[in-house]
C-alpha cells in the first residue's frame, strides 16, 4: 500500500506545483530550462510506475460490493471517459462543450472504477483520482477568471472523435481483459 499511496501523493504534487506553488515550477524552468519539462514528465510516469505497482501488490480488503449491473454502468461511464479524454483535442463542435474535458474524464473514469471495485486499495486510488480531478478544475477555475469558449469546428470532427472513442475502448477493454479482470464479466 506505501507504493501506492506514494505514487497517488507524486501524481497529485507535481500537478499541483503549477497552481499552488508558480514561482517554484518557474525557478525550475529557469534553473533547467526545458529539461524541467522532461523531470516533470519523468516524475509522472514515476508516480503511474508506483500506483500500478502499490495497487497490484495491495491487500483487498473489501469495503463494500455493488450489483452486477453495476459492470454495465461501469462500460457506459468509460465510454463516456475515453470520449472526454479526447473531446479536449478534437477539431469538431464538441469541443466546446466543457471546460475540462481531460479533467472530467479522469472524474467519470475514476467513478465508473468505484463501482466496480469496492476493495481498500481500489477506494485509495479511484477516489484519490477523483478528489485529485475535482480539486484541479476548481484550481484552474480560480487562476483563470474567465474561459475563452473555443470555436465549434466542423461535424466530421465530431465524427472522427467518436470513431476514435470506439476503438480505443475497445483496444482499452481488451488490453485490460489480459492484465486485469475483464471488464465485461465479473
Amino acid at each position: 500500500m506505501t507504493l501506492l499511496i506514494l505514487g497517488i501523493a507524486i501524481w497529485i504534487v507535481v500537478h499541483f506545483i503549477k497552481r499552488i506553488a508558480p514561482d517554484f515550477r518557474q525557478s525550475l524552468t529557469d534553473r533547467f530550462g526545458d529539461a524541467s519539462r522532461g523531470i516533470i514528465a519523468g516524475l509522472l510516469v514515476l508516480s503511474v510506475i508506483l500506483m500500478v505497482i502499490g495497487y497490484k501488490q495491495a491487500d483487498a480488503n473489501t469495503l463494500y460490493t455493488l450489483p452486477s449491473w453495476a459492470v454495465h454502468l461501469n462500460n457506459v461511464l468509460m465510454l463516456f471517459a475515453v470520449a472526454l479524454f479526447g473531446m479536449g483535442a478534437s477539431k469538431g463542435r464538441a469541443r466546446t462543450w466543457l471546460r475540462h474535458p481531460m479533467l472530467t474524464g479522469m472524474a467519470v473514469w475514476a467513478v465508473a472504477h468505484l463501482l466496480v471495485n469496492g476493495d481498500t486499495s481500489s477506494v485509495i486510488l479511484f477516489g484519490a483520482m477523483l478528489i485529485w480531478s475535482l480539486i484541479s478544475m476548481r484550481l484552474i477555475n480560480a487562476g483563470q477568471t474567465e474561459w475563452i469558449r473555443p470555436e465549434p469546428g466542423p461535424l466530421k470532427g465530431d465524427i472522427k472523435l467518436i470513431v476514435i472513442t470506439l476503438v480505443l475502448f475497445t483496444i482499452i477493454a481488451v488490453v485490460h481483459g489480459y492484465v486485469g479482470p475483464s471488464p465485461f464479466m465479473r
